[in-house]
Order: structure tokens, then sequence, then C-alpha cells
């Protein structure tokens, strides 16, 4: 007498994560494009939308341009506050801590105005008064009693005093107030990625001779890196989007050339229509690779 063939039963379990899944599928995603597409169709040859767009086109590479320059020195300046704040020295310490404190409670577009409007034209008048003294400056030079000779700065100091303050270009004010806005609150991001590394190793590693600046280099950033990455990306979406700050210095960003024309013409409505879609088609696509980026690291984490 042969068996009855095993029923297989299904698991609920199963069916249960398949839906989930489904749910949390990216069905906005689907749909805002499906929304993006159609309204460009429907408006491609309706005037003045075509003209709108070559116009704001225009302003597309300099926003990207101003946002990964000023984003890459805020980096920079991010990592050196955030080491530096790591500091045993207490003065070091206590200054970079109120450097820090102080530009995040500034709001970004104020800090632009000062940067464009008050610090850099400060600056560039200091340069101007120390120009004109090292053009007068003649050091003497004796070197053997017999051979004399006098060193100037006079080329120097005569392009020092001769700058001026709109020689200093709106864009390049525009970059470093970003950067320094920003990088006060990726030093943030850099130290919660360096205490997130157990002190364990560092010990470890101090214990087979490194040195700390080594610790750091070899052991702590690397790992750092990888635990901050998602929120540096994040980051760079935030920057991308409030580069349109930058327009209220004359910066022909996207955010810019749309005033332009709706100021022109009147057509407010067609050409904000114009620069909203643009940020938005681009701060999207960026989304969706920080998305990729995050789900790559913690699929990596899986393995670990």
């Amino acid at each position: 007498m042969t068996a009855a063939p095993e029923t297989v039963r299904p698991n609920p379990q199963k069916k249960n994560l398949l839906i989930r899944k489904i749910a949390r599928a990216p069905w906005w995603l689907l749909v805002l494009a499906l929304l993006v597409i159609w309204f460009v169709l429907s408006v491609q040859d309706t005037h003045p939308y075509p003209i709108i767009w070559r116009a704001v086109k225009e302003g597309i590479w300099t926003t990207i341009w101003v946002s990964v320059i000023a984003y890459a020195i805020s980096l920079a300046l991010g990592l050196i506050v955030a080491l530096l704040r790591r500091s045993s020295n207490v003065i070091v310490y206590q200054l970079v801590t109120l450097y820090v404190e102080a530009v995040r409670g500034i709001p970004t577009l104020v800090l632009v105005y000062y940067m464009a409007l008050a610090a850099i034209p400060q600056v560039i008048m200091l340069g101007n008064d120390f120009g004109e003294w090292l053009s007068h400056l003649v050091i003497t030079v004796d070197i053997t009693g017999d051979m004399v000779f006098d060193i100037t700065f006079e080329g120097i100091g005569n392009s020092l005093a001769g700058y001026r303050t709109r020689d200093f270009p709106n864009t390049h004010r525009a970059i470093i107030g970003l950067a320094i806005s920003y990088s006060a609150f990726l030093s943030e991001v850099f130290r919660a990625g360096i205490d997130s590394i157990g002190s364990g190793q560092r010990e470890a590693a101090a214990s087979l001779g490194m040195t700390r600046w080594q610790v750091m280099r070899l052991i702590v950033l690397p790992q750092a890196i990888r635990v901050i990455l998602p929120p540096l990306g994040n980051d760079f979406i935030a920057m991308l989007k409030e580069s349109s700050l930058v327009s209220i210095l004359g910066v022909e960003d996207i955010t810019r050339q749309g005033q332009t024309y709706a100021a022109s013409t009147f057509t407010f409505f067609q050409a904000y229509n114009v620069v909203a879609l643009t940020y938005l088609v681009l701060t999207i696509s960026l989304s969706m690779v920080v998305k990729t980026m995050e789900w790559y690291l913690d699929r990596g984490k899986d393995k670990d």
C-alpha cells in the first residue's frame, strides 16, 4: 500500500512578507514619474514653457557646480572641525565648539548675506591696507659688508592695494557662505560617525604602537565614512536645494533664471512651475542614488 503524498502547506509568514514588500514598494515614485511625464508632454508645445525651459536650463549647470564646490569645501572644513573637537587642548576645543554653535545658530540666508556683503568686503579692505604697507616695505640685506641690496614687495603690495570688492565674484561669495554654513552641520555628522567606532579598536591599535593620527587615519575614519555616507548624501541634497539662496546675489542659477523671466514677462505661474519641477527632478534623482547607497551598505553589513 503506497503512502499518500504529503501536501505542502503554504507558509503564511512568507505570504505576509511578500504583501509587506509590495506595500512598501516605491509606488509613490512611479506616480510622481508619471505625473512629471504627463506635465512635460502636455506643456512642451504650449507657450511660454519652451522658452522658460531654455532659460532655466542655462542655470542648471551653475546650480550643480556651485553645490558641488561648496559641498566639497564644507566636507573638508567639517572633517577638520570634527577632528579639532577631539583635541585634548581645552582652548582649541572651546574655540572650535564656539564656531560650530555660532554658525549653526545663524540661518543660511543670513550667513550668505553676511559673508557676501559684510565679511568678505571687510577682509578685502584689510588686504588693501596690508598691501599699502607692503608696497612701502624695504628690507636691506647686507651679505658681506660690501654687497648690500634691498628687497621690496612693491608688486605684490600694489596688487593687494588695488584689489576691489567688485573684483571678487558674487558666485564665489555665495559658495563661501554656503560652505561655512554647512561645515558646522557636517562636523556633527563626522563627530557622530567617529564616536560610533568602539574605543576597544583604538586601544588595540594604540597597544600595537600606532600613533593617535595613525589610529584615526587607518582604523577609525575608514569605518566612520561607511557609517556616515548616507547622511552626507542627504546633506548634499539639502545643499542643492538651499543653493537657490545664491540667486539673491544675482548668481544665474535655476531660481535666478526663473525669476528674471517671470519678472520680465509676468508669467510667474508658468516660470515657477518649471523651476519647481527642475529642482524636484534633481533632488528625487539624487535621493534615489542615496537610497541605493544605503541599501548597498546595509547589504554589506548583513554579509559581515
